[in-house]
């Protein structure tokens, strides 16, 4: 069914610091737990698209494989549009949300042009509308404490910008 859809791919390549990363800042929730070996930072403030207050990251090990997260755009036959989430090296976990923080599992954060959209526990999500113009759909590795996922101080994320007719 997807050879019938427009494609639009984004994909994160952080191991090299190369990809995409600079379209948005990633905003997370504050981080909550005992973190291992690894420390949590600071992370900016966006306009009006954060959680609450104080946002943290979660540096990744440097022993460990680098999480990776991609996204795909496809338009809906109906309406809207259906969002494909991928990852490498780290694994969607609901059920553990707001349990101790590994920078293996989690969940995601999807934002739509710099303002948070939802948390997404699964590799697909649909989004009902957007109106005409350019948008900026970026997805982002949390932990389950909610720290957003870095590595060498870049957030884990993945960032379409796209034009709706």
């Amino acid at each position: 069914m997807r050879k019938f859809f427009q494609r639009f791919t984004a994909t994160t390549l952080l191991t090299t610091g190369l990809g995409i990363t600079a379209l948005l800042p990633v905003l997370a929730d504050m981080g909550h737990g005992e973190h291992g070996s690894t420390t949590p930072t600071e992370m900016p403030h966006g306009e009006g698209g954060g959680d609450h207050g104080h946002h943290a990251a979660l540096e990744v090990p440097v022993d460990q494989p680098i999480p990776t997260v991609s996204l795909e755009v496809y338009p809906d036959p109906v309406a809207g549009w259906n969002l494909e989430i991928q990852t490498e090296n780290w694994a969607f976990a609901p059920e553990r949300v707001n349990q101790t923080s590994v920078t293996t599992e989690g969940h995601a954060h999807l934002y739509l042009n710099g303002e948070k959209v939802t948390r997404l526990y699964s590799n697909w999500y649909y989004l009902p509308n957007l109106p005409a113009g350019e948008h900026t759909l970026t997805v982002g590795l949390n932990a389950n404490g909610h720290e957003a996922l870095t590595h060498d101080g870049q957030p884990i994320e993945a960032s379409i910008t796209m034009m709706v007719p």
